[in-house]
């Protein structure tokens, strides 16, 4: 039998008996429906994912998907330019029309995204969490993690990963 006292602590609870049952990623898709964190020690952010703009029939999806694989390489404006077969001044036009960002922002959101999947779901040491997400260096990672949702690599892990129990 588990109780608790307080709709905190409820909900609390209630993502604890997800976890168990269901395992850490359902919990913390729960959570972020919620709007809550999965995991609470004190004191930190709200975590809401921001999905990926839906690939569409637009001129730089294929772009888009190409460069989604690819995320652990240096991927210059001019090489994105060129996949798509645009100029960098009409690619960088059309790329802000399609997803409301520049590219360098997409990407590096796009990078988040995946170095916050490999902390949530692997056991990987920091160093090749930033390496396999493109951002080369720990510190460069903490400095953009840091920077989007206030948070260093470790402690995310630690309200996120599968050990978050």
């Amino acid at each position: 039998m588990l109780t608790s006292a307080g709709v905190a602590s409820g909900i609390d609870l209630c993502l604890h008996l997800i976890r168990r049952d269901h395992g850490s990623e359902v919990a913390n898709q729960a959570a972020r429906s919620c709007v809550v964190p999965p995991w609470r020690d004190g004191g930190q952010a709200q975590y809401i994912q921001q999905p990926v703009p839906a690939p569409t029939a637009a001129s730089t999806s294929a772009t888009r998907a190409w460069a989604l694989e690819r995320l652990d390489q240096p991927l210059p404006l001019a090489e994105l330019a060129a996949h798509a077969q645009m100029s960098v001044r009409t690619f960088t036009r059309r790329f802000r029309n399609e997803t409301g960002l520049s590219p360098s922002a997409w990407l590096t959101r796009q990078r988040l995204d995946l170095a916050r999947r490999l902390l949530e779901t692997t056991d990987l040491p920091v160093d090749a969490v930033a390496h396999r997400a493109g951002f080369g260096t720990a510190v460069s990672l903490r400095q953009h993690l840091h920077s989007a949702i206030g948070v260093a690599p470790l402690a995310y892990r630690r309200t996120f990963g599968t050990e978050a129990v």
